[in-house]
Formats: C-alpha cells, structure tokens, sequence
C-alpha cells in the first residue's frame, strides 16, 4: 500500500523529563498509552472548549505532537505558557507525516480513532493522496480540524471524541477536564455532530432549517452524504439546506 502525503500537518517536538507529567496534566487523553501507540487527545480551554486536536506519537526520548498546520502555532503557545517550571522543551521539527490503508507497513501506527482511517508514518515522505478521505470521514463520522472542530467554540462530546477514544473520563485533572465531565455525567448532549443525506449539492456552511425553525448547518459534504452540526431536538424527519433536502442517516 503507497504512503500518500497529509497536507498541512506540524510536528511538535516534546523533550525533557518531565514530558510525560506535563502533557496529562493538559490534554484530554492519557498519555501513558503512547506505550501502546498513538493517542488521539485535545487541548482545552478552562471553560471546555475545543483549541486543538491531535494525535501524540512515542518516541523513545521525546513526544511528538502531530497537529493542523493552522493550529500549530497557537498550540505551541499555549503549551509553553503552562511549561512553568517543568522540565521540558517545545520545539517544531520539519517531518513528513503519510498515511495509507490496509495492514500498517513498519514504523506505522493504526489511527486510534477508527480502524477504517488506516495508518500514519513518520518520516517517510509519501506521494499525492489516491483515497478519498473527506469521504471516508463523512462516512465514519470523524471531524476535522477547523472544518467541524472549530477553536473556542466546539465542545469535543458534542464533536463524538468519547466514539473516537480522545477523552479518558479515568486519567484525572487536566485543563476543561470539570465542564467536559459535567456534560459527560450530568447532562444530556441537546447538540451535536451528525451524518446527513443530502438530495441536492449542497455547500459547506449552509443553515439547515426544520418547518422555518433553525437546526443546524452543514459542515463536509462527500457527494451526497455530509457531516452537519445539529440541534438534535429539532433534527427529525426532512430538513432544508439551500435548495436540498436531508435527513439523519446515523441516528
């Protein structure tokens, strides 16, 4: 299977000591399973919301972080302005970053969100994309960077990173980590992301509609399938976006 390019991808660089305390003291996952693999996680804001995702790679004396190449430099703030005193340095490192499908070729790692994304690989430049994987998300249900995960706005439940394995509600404190437990135990999710059929193309960013009454807004579109932002309340039976009609396929 060929190792094809992701575009737009940063590596961060995480060395020291204390590399592994700082990190789950942060982001949304436990990192003491990179022993394991990659680990899929998110940094939050203190109020619970979504700055970043990605995916934290072992490494024998460091931790790379794989990351949006939009993110990256907000990302890398953000973790230097909690370093504190710890024992750690945060650097960009220029790497190449291929996934591919099928059995993981040496050196690769399965992605721990879905076994149908395949596998990524370090290091190893890969050639231009020949799988589909907007469509591939939009039919497993995966967001994306900025397309769906959107910087101090989305909540990452209502985003399915409990589906995807990027939250551990056992690991203990870290930045967000009471108001996504809160939702996760004390409330009923009222919005999130959905799988939608559409009738008609249909462009990212068109409201959705349900008898007049706003529902949502369409995110990806892969032919006639798409990935929608939803008030679920009202996202029953036909809905309206633009000159399509569509109606929920995951529920």
């Amino acid at each position: 299977m060929p190792f094809e390019r992701v575009d737009n991808r940063q590596i961060l660089e995480i060395t020291g000591t204390d590399r592994e305390s700082f990190l789950q003291g942060l982001v949304t996952n436990d990192v003491t399973k990179l022993k394991d693999g990659l680990v899929y996680a998110a940094l939050l804001t203190p109020q619970g919301k979504y700055l970043a995702d990605f995916f934290l790679v072992p490494q024998l004396e460091a931790i790379w972080i794989d990351v949006a190449s939009e993110l990256a430099p907000g990302l890398m703030k953000r973790l230097t302005m909690y370093k504190l005193r710890a024992d750690v340095a945060i650097a960009p490192r220029e790497l190449p970053v291929s996934r591919g499908l099928g059995e993981p070729p040496e050196g690769a790692f399965p992605d721990p969100r879905h076994s149908a994304l395949g596998w990524r690989a370090y290091g190893i430049e890969g050639g231009d994309p020949v799988t589909d994987w907007d469509a591939l998300r939009v039919a497993h249900l995966i967001p994306e960077a900025v397309s769906e995960l959107k910087p101090d706005d989305s909540y990452i439940l209502e985003m399915g990173f409990e589906r995807l394995s990027g939250v551990d509600f056992k690991k203990g404190c870290y930045v967000g980590q009471e108001v996504t437990a809160r939702m996760k135990h004390k409330t009923e999710l009222r919005k999130g992301l959905a799988q939608v059929s559409l009738t008609e193309a249909t462009k990212p960013g068109t409201p959705i509609t349900a008898g007049g009454k706003p529902v949502g807004e369409v995110l990806s579109v892969a032919e006639d399938k798409a990935l929608a932002y939803l008030r679920y309340d009202r996202a029953k039976g036909d809905m309206e976006a633009g000159e399509a009609f569509l109606f929920r396929t995951d529920a």
